[in-house]
């Protein structure tokens, strides 16, 4: 089970207990290999070169639907090379603002962006990311004025964040939460279509009246495109097993994400959304993925 990123991450903890449960439920060992680098591509490479005998899986996240549209040159095709399997959860983002900001709520937000001088920048892990693009979607569902500022990673966004040197992200849940929880952070709406249970208390946007703006990370199981449909059905009915354990849905709502658990067909048509959205959110931004 290839893994696009570092060891330790929220992707390869949830590869590792699929992995770990496979390897028990098939009397086979399953083994994760962290792929990492060039927002996913590296280890989508290898996956996507792989053959579909069922013995090369590849847990990945939204940014595989990113990348078709951020890199101007990949030598697979996001869609067409894989095999859909389940989409396994998805992770909220969450409207955090500094406290300084003189909003409690996201219609306080709103306001504050319209009034003359104020002054909002948009803090995200990095160029291309999901947190960027949305921030760009939200940019233009708002019609605001609001400037990116990438960081390298999550960390030093959030010190910024919570410093005042930028006044608002759309963040993972699974990484804003502690800082949401010890008052650095104030978290104004989650971007999803019903509350979550680490942030219960936070409206969604469209409770906080900006119905159909959602955006989340996702982790989600795919294979390579020859893989046989029936070998596809045979592995998603043994992780769909493992993902609704009560241990494996308390690990993932503990990551503040949400199981989903879907079919392939739906994982197929959930893809061809997030393709669109991104590649719109691509388009509006100007980002371009260096080569």
């Amino acid at each position: 089970m290839i893994v696009p990123y570092p060891a330790g991450g929220a992707t390869d903890v949830v590869a590792r207990a699929v992995a770990e449960k496979l390897t028990q439920s098939w009397g086979k060992s399953v083994i994760v290999e962290n792929r990492a680098g060039a927002g996913t591509t590296i280890g989508a490479s290898a996956v996507a070169r792989a053959q579909g005998d069922g013995y090369t899986l590849f847990m990945t996240t939204s940014a595989h639907t990113i990348s078709g549209h951020l890199y101007t040159k990949l030598n697979y095709d996001p869609v067409k090379d894989f095999a859909p399997i389940t989409l396994v959860t998805k992770v909220p983002l969450v409207l955090v603002v500094n406290p300084a900001v003189p909003a409690t709520n996201l219609q306080e937000f709103l306001a504050y962006l319209k009034q003359d001088g104020a002054a909002v920048n948009f803090a995200s892990p990095g160029n291309g990311t999901a947190q960027h693009l949305s921030g760009e979607l939200f940019k233009i569902a708002t019609q605001s004025a609001i400037t990116h500022v990438p960081y390298r990673g999550d960390a030093p966004a959030f010190t910024d964040l919570a410093g005042g040197q930028v006044q608002m992200m759309l963040a993972t849940i699974t990484s804003a939460l502690p800082l949401i929880q010890s008052g650095k952070l104030r978290a104004l709406a989650v971007a999803n279509g019903k509350r979550v249970q680490a942030l219960r208390d936070v409206p969604t946007f469209a409770e906080a009246g900006m119905p159909g703006f959602e955006a989340a990370t996702w982790f989600g199981l795919l294979a390579p495109s020859s893989l046989p449909p029936a070998r596809a059905r045979r592995i998603y009915e043994d992780v769909s097993k493992i993902v609704a354990t009560p241990d494996m849905q308390a690990r993932i709502e503990g990551l503040g994400g949400e199981v989903v658990n879907s079919t392939p067909e739906a994982f197929a048509v959930f893809m061809n959304q997030e393709q669109e959205k991104w590649g719109q959110a691509v388009k509006a931004s100007g980002a371009v993925a260096a080569q």
